[in-house]
């Protein structure tokens, strides 16, 4: 008889391991997806015709595992073959493209090659993103504020702060003082709402590790000795010996993250597995050490049911899955579980004439070439800023006009969050015209996307998380991944790896779940916070 596998949350994580299950083993797999959309935080969000990124989503990863994944699934636009065959465990299937994209074709089920480039606003100039020690920045910055930042930074190098236990400290060794008061602190605090003496370093060693100043400057030098920089589409896409927050080429689906995730849930519904949407989990059964079933109930209807499985993998919040277990949890556990914190999001979409702020090149003014801008000015809540044009020019209906998000951090208990949805977009035109960015009479129209639980909290109860980590592994036939299920603040790549890592113990027969929780420090993978 074959076996089957129960999986939690239509995301990343939870579509990979569907996926991979059917390609490589003989497991079905059941996903069951609590919203009504597929991707999780990777979606792509339609709005009359515009297509929204949340937090958005550069397609690139220093595992040459997930990069072929990716391929494979979504070629690259002009590769020879585009598009391909996908060959499962018993069998292949031809590539077409999914109902829900825009004017979908087979032509459509493509990656594009993008050029990449972030920079930060402050003091209502740009400067470089990872920051750079160049003739720019020391006229922004000014003459004194440069100095004290090499001073500050030399210091720094010379007496490490020992041991490393919180992001300020982290920072500091790797920055120095004034550079981190200058462009870390309040940005970090905004989007985290807690001081950084309050955030473990392990926020740090997850995001940033690989980012120093003089990985960043000796990046610049090469640039700069490097010649004319290669187009979108050209040399090795894979760039290898950079630092993944230096890299300056990824791949992006035409149609935005979204548009993969369809796909990938249109595959695995092809080849037998089951992706239901608008099911919430709310009780796990168990019996010793092993997961035997859920229930669930369908959030519009009320309809319940209970399914039986072999295997079962999470990506729901670690908060919630421990609150739904049958079995008696320890004290401790369930006290841990409940002071984890997360982090909301809120996306402002506003469609524009134009940009108040132009770029200037030799052939005149055009639109910023900016895929997102950290926007460090205390004096506004808005703490990101994505031009879609530039992610990809199909996330736009009309080419004349520019599409943007505006991104605000909250947690649900707050005013902001509760705000409806008009005064949210009054107050996000409001704060990019104070900074200048945008002129308030150029908007066409707008709207507003909540995420919630979009961060899982480095601070809080987070410290004993390792009390939790170390009981759940015990359920052998119980898989969490992705970035709510492990409470870990990562990327899809690294949520993919966690599935397809699963997968190989399901597949080996190992119960082991170490080599789980230790991907991010046993691989070269790291990536810079999507902020600083």
């Amino acid at each position: 008889m074959s076996k089957t596998a129960l999986i939690i949350g239509a995301g990343p994580a939870g579509l990979t391991a569907a996926f991979e299950l059917l390609k490589r083993s003989d497991v079905t797999p059941h996903v069951l997806e609590k919203s009504d959309y597929i991707g999780g935080i990777s979606r792509t969000v339609r709005y009359k015709g515009n297509l929204i990124d949340i937090g958005g989503h550069r397609f690139f990863s220093k595992s040459d595992r997930v990069m072929k994944w990716w391929m494979e699934v979504m070629p690259v636009e002009g590769t020879p073959g585009a598009p391909q065959q996908i060959t499962y465990h018993n069998q292949s299937t031809e590539v077409t493209a999914a109902p829900n994209a825009p004017d979908a074709t087979r032509d459509d089920r493509v990656m594009l090659i993008r050029n990449r480039k972030s920079r930060i606003y402050f003091l209502r100039r740009f400067f470089d993103y990872p920051i750079t020690l160049n003739g720019d920045t020391v006229k922004n910055l000014g003459i004194v504020r440069t100095i004290k930042i090499g001073v500050s930074y030399t210091a720094s190098m010379l007496s490490q702060i020992k041991p490393e236990k919180t992001l300020e400290q982290f920072l500091i060794n790797r920055f120095g003082r004034e550079l981190y008061l200058t462009f870390f602190k309040s940005y970090t605090e905004k989007v985290w709402g807690v001081p950084c003496d309050q955030i473990s370093a392990e926020w740090g060693a997850q995001r940033i590790k690989g980012l120093s100043i003089l990985k960043a400057v000796t990046h610049f030098v090469k640039k700069a000795f490097a010649g004319k920089p290669k187009t979108a589409g050209s040399g090795d896409i894979a760039q290898k010996g950079t630092e993944t927050s230096l890299i300056e080429r990824f791949m992006y689906p035409k149609y935005g993250p979204g548009q993969l995730w369809e796909y990938v849930a249109e595959d695995v519904k092809r080849q037998g597995g089951l992706v239901e949407s608008g099911w919430n989990v709310d009780k796990i059964h168990t019996s010793g050490f092993r997961v035997t079933a859920v229930d669930t109930v369908h959030v519009e209807t009320g309809e319940r049911r209970r399914i039986e499985a072999d295997y079962f993998f999470s990506t729901m919040p670690i908060k919630e899955l421990i609150g739904c277990l049958e079995a008696p949890v320890p004290q401790n556990v369930r006290e841990v579980s409940q002071g984890l914190q997360y982090r909301d999001f809120i996306t402002v979409g506003l469609l524009l004439k134009k940009l108040k702020i132009k770029e200037q090149t030799p052939q005149g003014e055009r639109l910023l070439s900016d895929n997102w801008i950290y926007v460090q000015e205390p004096d506004v809540q808005v703490g990101r800023m994505q031009i879609f044009n530039n992610w990809s020019p199909y996330l736009v209906s009309n080419p004349e006009n520019v599409w943007i998000g505006l991104e605000y951090f909250c947690y649900e208990s707050d005013a902001l969050w509760q705000l409806p949805d008009d005064e949210m977009i009054a107050l996000a035109k409001s704060e990019v015209a104070k900074i200048g960015i945008i002129d308030e009479n150029d908007v066409l129209d707008a709207c507003v996307i909540r995420m919630p639980k979009t961060y899982p909290a480095y601070f809080g109860a987070y410290e004993r998380f390792g009390e939790v980590k170390e009981y759940i592994s015990r359920f052998e036939n119980l898989f969490l991944v992705g970035r709510n299920g492990m409470h870990k603040y990562n990327n899809q790549d690294h949520s993919m790896l966690t599935a397809m890592t699963a997968v190989d113990n399901i597949i080996s027969g190992s119960t082991d779940k170490s080599n789980l929780w230790a991907l991010n420090t046993e691989m070269e993978y790291h990536e810079s916070k999507e902020g600083k």
